[in-house]
C-alpha cells in the first residue's frame, strides 16, 4: 500500500485511532531502519504513521533516526506530513493545553544530521527556508480547528534544543528574547529533510508545560505525558478532519528545485 500523507506522532502519540486496514512495515533506508510506521486508511486518504520516539517511548529526541524515518515515508509515496510535538511555552499568551502552529523554529541543536546533500556523490544543497512549515497545510489545520472549536494559536517561533535534559532558566530567558514562543526537542531536522525530498510538513506545538523559571513547578516528564493523554483524543480529531482538507493538488511552494532522483526516487 503506498500512502499520500503522513502523520509523526510525538510524545503521547503512539498510535492513530480510526487508521483502517493498517498493517505494520520496517523500511530499510542508506541511514539505517526507521521507526515504527502503520500503513492504512484514514478520512479517505492513505496514511502513513509514524512513532518518532517508538510505540514505548524509548527513542530519545537527540537520537531519533531522523534521516531514516523521513527517507522512509518518502519511500511509502507520501507526500504531505502532519507533525506533532509537546512543547513547553515561553510567551505566556499560549496557555497549557492550547494547541499553536509552527510557522518559524530556532535551532539550537548540536549533533544531529540535518541534511541528505553532505558532499560526495550526493553533492551539495542550499535551500530556501523563509517558510520552514507548510502554510498549505496550516490553513487545513487552521480551518479544520475552527470547525472542531479548538483554541489554536496561528503562529508560533519554536525554539528546538538538543535534549534530552530540559533547559535552564536562563536558557529559555534567551530563546524569549529572541523571539521564540515555545521551546521542544524536534521538528529539527525532521523538517528540513521534508522539504530536502519536497515533502509538505506542518507541525502542530501541543503545549505541555511552562519554559524553566516562568512558574515555580519543577519539569517532569511523566507530568507532560499525562496532559498528552488528556489532549490526544481532541490532536487526533484535528489531524483527521484536517487531512480532508488538505487539496489534492499543491499549490504551496515547499518543493525545492532538487534533483531527488539521485537520492533513488522516481
Amino acid at each position: 500500500m503506498k500512502a499520500e500523507i503522513a502523520v509523526i506522532g510525538g510524545s503521547g502519540l503512539y498510535e492513530m485511532s480510526g487508521l483502517s486496514k493498517k498493517k505494520n512495515v520496517s523500511v530499510k533506508t542508506p541511514y539505517g531502519v526507521s521507526s515504527d510506521i502503520f500503513l492504512g486508511s484514514l478520512s479517505g486518504h492513505k496514511v502513513a504513521f509514524l512513532t518518532r520516539h517508538g510505540k514505548q517511548h524509548t527513542v530519545p529526541p537527540h537520537l531519533v533516526n531522523y534521516r531514516a524515518n523521513i527517507w522512509a515515508l518518502k519511500k511509502t509515496g507520501a507526500e504531505r506530513i502532519i507533525a506533532t510535538t509537546a512543547s513547553g511555552a515561553i510567551n505566556l499568551r499560549m496557555k497549557v493545553g492550547e494547541l499553536a502552529l509552527l510557522t518559524q523554529f530556532l535551532d539550537f541543536t548540536k549533533r544531529r544530521d540535518h541534511t541528505f546533500y553532505d558532499g560526495g556523490k550526493l553533492g551539495i544543497a542550499h535551500i530556501d527556508f523563509s517558510e520552514p512549515y507548510c502554510p498549505e497545510i496550516r490553513g487545513a489545520l487552521l480551518k479544520a480547528g475552527r470547525e472542531l472549536k479548538l483554541k489554536i494559536h496561528q503562529k508560533a517561533t519554536y525554539a528546538c534544543t538538543e535534549g534530552p535534559r530540559f533547559e535552564t532558566p536562563a536558557e529559555i530567558r534567551a530563546y524569549g528574547k529572541l523571539g521564540a514562543d515555545l521551546v521542544g526537542m524536534t521538528t529539527v531536522p525532521e523538517c528540513v529533510l521534508a522539504r530536502e525530498l519536497g515533502m509538505c510538513y506542518a507541525a502542530i506545538g501541543i503545549v505541555t508545560n511552562v519554559g524553566a523559571g516562568l512558574s515555580e513547578e519543577k519539569l517532569d516528564h511523566a507530568c507532560i505525558i499525562e496532559l498528552m493523554k488528556d489532549k490526544l483524543e481532541l490532536v487526533k480529531k484535528l489531524i483527521v478532519e484536517a487531512i480532508k482538507e488538505i487539496p489534492e493538488k499543491k499549490s504551496c511552494e515547499c518543493t525545492p528545485a532538487l534533483k531527488i532522483s539521485k537520492l533513488g526516487f522516481d
